[in-house]
């Protein structure tokens, strides 16, 4: 397994380790012990997947007082994923990070509690799977817009097929700060 950096220091891209032969491939899609020495702490209790069409814009979701972290990864197609640092107060808020993931590459993302994450389907469809460090909780869900130009998300799409609650999100700046998650420094500080 390959953990690789991004210009978000806490948002990570993870290259398992595929074996392959005639037959197809095979790799471990979470392995908590060896995620846990690569730095992947967060412990995680909901898998969610779905099937989107091609041109499909989901989020950009975030839940509040139950925040998620997130290992997110393509079954099928291929994606483009994006998280963005919603946390008051980090060094790099309202900063965003993009990684194409599909099933050819094999590729993951971990997102840590404290960003707003979504992802855009670049095949005709896709099979996106994630871990989610809490339970999905609906009165708690917020998110931004997905085409915010402040946070100027370079999406691969002009036109996105969006959900009505996707295309009526607020922009980032217009979420009060007591709305969005406090960025932690490491070591506790604020």
């Amino acid at each position: 397994m390959k953990i690789i950096n991004t210009s978000i220091e806490d948002v990570k891209i993870v290259e398992p380790s595929r074996f392959g032969d005639q037959r197809g491939y095979f790799f471990e899609s979470w392995h908590q012990e060896r995620y846990i020495e690569s730095g992947i702490t967060s412990r995680f209790v909901q898998d969610n997947c779905s099937m989107s069409r091609y041109g499909t814009v989901r989020g950009l979701h975030f839940q509040l007082t139950h925040p998620q972290a997130k290992l997110v990864h393509v079954l099928k197609g291929s994606v483009y994923d994006v998280a963005v640092d919603i946390r008051v107060g980090s060094p790099s808020f309202g900063q965003w990070v993009g990684v194409e993931l599909s099933e050819e590459n094999g590729r993951q993302v971990y997102i840590p509690e404290g960003f707003a994450h979504g992802f855009c389907v670049l095949s005709d469809e896709a099979v996106f799977s994630y871990k989610c460090s809490d339970y999905y909780m609906p009165g708690d869900e917020g998110g931004v817009l997905w085409s915010d130009p402040q946070v100027g998300i370079k999406w691969p799409v002009a036109e996105p097929i969006l959900s009505e609650k996707d295309s009526v999100y607020p922009c980032l700046a217009a979420i009060e700060p007591f709305r969005l998650p406090m960025y932690e420094a490491p070591g506790g500080g604020v």
